[in-house]
């Protein structure tokens, strides 16, 4: 890509909503370094770049740079999927906040000014582009927000689904308005990257069915009104990349039953107070490193 090989971690990071705060003045941002990169698999892409939103760029997760803009980690499933096949030549402008606008148009960060456009990384070479986007497009961050029953009580009894006879869910209308964005996504990928194979990669289950109100302070009616706009909108990235000619790697089903309700060490999504290196009601690194291998098992490649 004639990028002189992976770009820095940089952090970019638009939109941290109140809940992220809680945790932000408590993580350390460190500058350690990943671990080292695989000899490179014969079979693997040369070039790699990713695009796409928080759920990509693993805001919080160790580590991350300095300054906070994108909110992008060095462990997050972009970077182990390049380490895993040892691609060397690897861009990842995946940025927090960043919705389908913001792969076109530069885009805004509450701390860090503005970055460049996400297409601005591919180029005639690159030869693998992952995506993760939609969510802030269609306002489901906000919505999960909005579902929360704050402050913590033990059992949350009001819930953010829509009453009865008010009319089409505004949710659900949103996420099939932005099943065209998907084929615009991969024929501009197209276009800019002949030669790419394009992954669109889906997003995790956040919460069980009826989810776990003595756990994470949200109605079980809100819960599976939440995960079931989450899983529309798979559905919808799913139909388009498909149509597009593009590849659809599904985490929703493999992480059944590692959302925000899982204890411990079987939770791959963060609730609201994160017990480990993540921002609330996103994947740590567990949950980054299923994606990742989903990716990787998409591409039909072994690591070695």
């Amino acid at each position: 890509m004639g990028r002189g090989g992976i770009r820095g971690t940089r952090l970019s990071r638009r939109g941290v909503g109140p809940l992220a705060t809680i945790v932000l003045t408590a993580t350390a941002f460190t500058a350690a370094a990943p671990p080292a990169a695989m000899a490179q698999n014969n079979d693997a892409p040369a070039s790699y770049v990713a695009l796409g939103d928080s759920y990509a760029s693993g805001p919080l997760i160790v580590p991350q740079e300095a300054v906070p803009s994108c909110f992008r980690s060095g462990n997050n499933y972009p970077h182990l999927v390049a380490r895993e096949l040892g691609i060397t030549e690897f861009d990842d402008v995946t940025c927090n906040g960043a919705s389908s606008t913001d792969l076109t148009d530069p885009q805004h960060t509450k701390f860090g000014g503005n970055v460049p456009a996400q297409y601005d990384a591919l180029d005639k070479d690159t030869e693998l582009v992952t995506v993760t986007i939609g969510g802030n497009d269609v306002g489901l961050f906000d919505l999960a927000l909005s579902c929360l029953d704050l402050p913590l009580a033990p059992r949350p009894t009001t819930s953010c689904v829509p009453t009865t006879g008010t009319g089409p869910d505004r949710f659900d209308q949103a996420i099939d308005r932005m099943g065209p964005t998907y084929n615009h996504v991969a024929h501009e990928i197209h276009i800019r990257s002949p030669k790419a194979d394009v992954v669109f990669v889906g997003y995790p289950t956040a919460i069980r069915d009826g989810g776990c109100p003595t756990i994470q302070p949200m109605a079980p009616s809100s819960a599976t009104y939440l995960q079931a706009r989450l899983d529309h909108l798979n559905a919808v990235m799913a139909e388009h990349a498909l149509a597009s000619g593009a590849t659809y790697v599904d985490t929703r089903t493999p992480s059944v039953g590692h959302d925000v309700c899982a204890p411990g060490p079987t939770r791959w999504l963060e609730g609201v107070v994160p017990e480990s290196d993540s921002e609330p009601l996103h994947p740590n690194l567990r949950g980054h490193q299923n994606m990742a291998t989903q990716v990787i098992s998409a591409l039909d490649l072994s690591s070695g």
